[in-house]
């Protein structure tokens, strides 16, 4: 009897349970599907976000300004959406923006909030502060605030009607610099045999893992290259503020004395320099907006608009890029030369290849731009790549280069089968040079671990490429003449597209660096300018005349990758990123992202010869 009583209440119990168990997956249940068809409204719904009858458009850009975001839009979704995302701002969207807004009666004034700008090339910035002139002579006003400027975000707030510093704030210009760690001596404490071959004396790539130090021929290269581009920094800065590039330097130069006057009071050293029209507190550059765009909604700001929500209002009025009519086509090649299909943000040999091909089979597309902010890598993946343009001219379509904020090394190879090179006087091109590396650790493996390796092979090359044995002498001699192979087949594209003698390429080349500017001098480059100049030149060429569209060649999402994207996105928007990461910060931090930094750059390498076109030369 008791045990019946037992096994009805078990009964009786797990009836109940299996209730609240269904209650639970059908709530949840429930909950899912509301959540996907909120999400699926607002992904699907018509008309974009309001903006004000009087507003100012909010700019306020985090991280480097860049041609193209790194990762597939995926990738950068799922990162946002984890708060997660890479500090990037398109260039293009802050143009774009500036641009509609000129013409738009809504929008009466910008802020640039430059507290978040970390840099992305001084072409790059010119172009932003060029589109921001523009929307100043159509007799709109920009505003400029931060709580502090470094060289980059000082530069764009140059281009602004007034420049607002935070009362505790300062303006730094530091110029350029070139430093990199150096491993000479970890390399041999370690007992690593880093076996490095290259061609150039001014190839200083492999530089830090066989010296302490700069080499006197990278040192004279890079001060000249450097001090081209600090000049043009401080003329265009300069005659922005209606000063002198030399007063601008020399208050760089004499900032010590010129600080102790002022009690070292950065913020007032700023003024009294001329580099900015007010000092305050935050909430006087807030006032300032009022008085020009009048209060917003809720009378505690003033009436803005941000970028995103901007051009998410204008749909499809941006017209930067069109997809009917005559074209020329745009190919971003933005990042690191690899070989295969890579992400944006690097640049495949395959995926960058595929996506020529395809402007090259258009019969729409006329002309084909290439976007070049490269400074190189695998020189098997260049010259897939440059195969694809020649494939292209010999289709009848004018190839046209446009050089970014650097074109070097094997950016400056894929970039030699063009009718035409165009570059920024601050571009960083040539580096025409090879190297390659191959360190072996058996000696630590051997002293530390006690490991040692030993066997037979059926020739001499078996095991002769295993990172546990000491390299081979003649291996060693086959690396060296791949290498110099590969400088020959790099001196003789330059030499075909440019008319050059093969002798007066190598006087050029070498591995040295050189500015855009010295690039048109001595014959690497054909014209000086920006993508905008690239591109109506390229038109020309092509016949195209003044009525042309212009299609950015990128790989198409299919139905579930894009859906993926805009529920994410729309997720974002209404519920703000789930932060899951954590940061490393102080000293240990920073050396720690250096490390890897290093590590996953050349963890990344992959030509299938181990032969590299890469300049290295990313300043500071």
């Amino acid at each position: 009897m008791e045990t019946n009583r037992k096994s009805g209440l078990r009964r009786a119990l797990g009836g109940i349970w299996s209730s609240i168990d269904w209650l639970r997956r059908a709530a949840l249940n429930l909950l899912f599907i509301a959540i996907v068809i909120f999400l699926l409204a607002a992904v699907f719904s018509g008309g974009g976000p309001e903006v004000p009858d009087k507003a100012a458009l909010v700019i306020a850009p985090k991280g480097a300004l860049v041609e193209q975001k790194s990762g597939d839009p995926q990738q950068r979704a799922i990162q946002k959406a984890l708060g997660n995302e890479v500090p990037e701002t398109l260039v293009a969207d802050v143009v774009d923006a500036i641009d509609a807004a000129k013409d738009d009666d809504r929008i009466q004034a910008i802020l640039l909030d430059l507290d978040g700008l970390a840099g992305g090339g001084l072409d790059k910035l010119v172009r932003v502060s060029d589109a921001l002139r523009d929307f100043r002579a159509a007799g709109k006003t920009v505003v400029a605030a931060a709580d502090n400027y470094g060289k980059n975000s000082y530069l764009v707030a140059t281009a602004a009607d007034e420049i607002h510093l935070h009362k505790m704030g300062a303006v730094l210009l530091d110029g350029y610099g070139r430093y990199r760690q150096y491993h000479k001596d970890l390399i041999d404490r370690v007992e690593l045999d880093w076996n490095v071959f290259k061609v150039g004396e001014y190839k200083s790539a492999v530089e830090p893992y066989l010296r302490n130090d700069m080499s006197e021929e990278a040192r004279e290269a890079n001060i000249e290259w450097m001090g081209d581009i600090w000049q043009d920094y401080l003329e265009e800065a300069a005659e922005a503020r209606n000063l002198t590039a030399e007063g601008l330097a020399s208050s760089v130069d004499s900032m010590v004395a010129m600080l102790q006057q002022v009690g070292g009071d950065t913020a007032q050293l700023a003024l009294d320099s001329r580099l900015v029209d007010h000092i305050g507190d935050r909430d006087a550059v807030r006032n300032r907006m009022i008085e020009l765009v009048g209060e917003d909604d809720d009378g505690n700001s003033f009436s803005r608009v941000g970028l995103d929500t901007y051009l998410e209002a204008l749909g499809d009025d941006r017209a930067r890029y069109s997809k009917d009519g005559d074209a020329v086509a745009v190919v971003i090649a933005r990042g690191t030369i690899l070989d295969g299909s890579q992400p944006p943000g690097a640049i495949g040999g395959d995926s960058t290849a595929k996506l020529i091909r395809e402007a090259r089979e258009d019969e729409d597309v006329k002309a084909i731009v290439l976007r070049v902010d490269s400074g190189g890598g695998s020189a098997f993946a260049s010259e897939v790549i440059r195969r694809e343009f020649v494939l292209a001219r010999e289709a009848g379509k004018k190839v046209v280069v446009s050089m970014g904020s650097v074109a070097a090394s094997g950016g400056y190879w894929i970039s030699t089968a063009a009718d035409e090179i165009w570059a920024h006087p601050s571009t960083i091109t040539g580096s025409i040079g090879i190297f390659g590396m191959f360190p072996t650790y058996q000696k630590p493996l051997a002293e530390h671990l006690g490991t040692r390796v030993d066997g037979v092979g059926t020739t001499w090359l078996a095991g002769a490429f295993r990172p546990d044995r000491e390299l081979d002498p003649r291996v060693g001699e086959v690396i060296q003449t791949v290498i110099n192979r590969g400088y020959d087949e790099f001196l003789t594209r330059v030499s075909e597209a440019r008319g050059m003698e093969m002798a007066s390429v190598d006087e050029i080349a070498r591995g040295r660096v050189w500015s855009g500017s010295d690039a048109l001098d001595i014959g690497l480059v054909d014209q000086l300018g920006g993508l905008d100049e690239a591109i109506a030149s390229a038109a020309q060429l092509a016949g195209l005349g003044d009525d042309f569209a212009v299609r950015s060649m990128e790989k198409e999402l299919d139905f579930k990758e894009q859906f993926l994207v805009d529920m994410l996105a729309t997720a974002n928007a209404w519920f703000g990123p789930f932060d899951v990461g954590f940061e490393i910060g102080g000293i240990g931090g920073d050396l720690l992202r250096m490390v890897e930094e290093e590590y996953r750059f050349l963890s990344e390498l992959n030509d299938p010869r181990g032969v590299y076109a890469h300049c290295l030369c990313e300043i500071e």
